[in-house]
């Protein structure tokens, strides 16, 4: 049992995850936000804390941008892309219980104080910003550090963000080569 409570988007989410692990979750129904939602959020968050385990789209990223300012020590987990496609859709539901579990276990927490860890050039030189491939070896390695896919910009900022040590990244991109 997850002692944090998931947000997830909607109710075939909630599927989903049942099928991985035990966990209580809350439903946003989208970016719609309810106040009954947000009170319930906001009273998991401080009585439990929060996981948010949105889809790995444009419109979960607004949700997790929206819910990281209102609740700052929210944890996060994210499923990669590849792992939440299915039937031309992408979403948790899509998402194999052993994709979920994968994320679960990588959860992360944002620090407010960003590490300046890494530069644009750390992202250059990894081959993961402004060349033909950067976008596919960005999208392997937020999925084996646990920060999800995003644009390089947003990816820099997820790696200052949410703690990942150089060391980290060293042996995630040994591990892309490696395949």
């Amino acid at each position: 049992m997850i002692k944090e409570v998931l947000v997830v988007e909607g109710k075939m989410d909630v599927v989903a995850i049942g099928k991985a692990v035990e966990a209580d979750c809350i439903i946003t129904e989208g970016f719609n936000l309810k106040p009954q939602a947000l009170d319930a959020i906001e009273k998991a968050y401080k009585k439990r804390g929060i996981i948010i385990l949105t889809d790995p789209d444009s419109a979960g990223e607004r949700i997790r941008r929206f819910l990281t300012k209102r609740f700052p020590e929210a944890k996060h987990a994210f499923v990669p892309r590849e792992d939440a496609t299915a039937n031309n859709d992408i979403g948790i539901e899509q998402a194999s219980p052993e994709a979920i579990r994968k994320a679960l276990e990588k959860v992360r927490t944002m620090d407010w104080e960003p590490k300046n860890t890494f530069t644009g050039a750390d992202l250059l030189q990894a081959g993961v910003s402004g060349g033909v491939a950067a976008s596919q070896r960005r999208a392997q390695l937020g999925a084996i550090l646990g920060v999800g896919y995003a644009n390089a910009k947003t990816f820099l900022l997820r790696l200052n963000h949410y703690g990942v040590t150089r060391e980290e990244f060293d042996r995630a991109l040994a591990e892309i080569e490696c395949k």
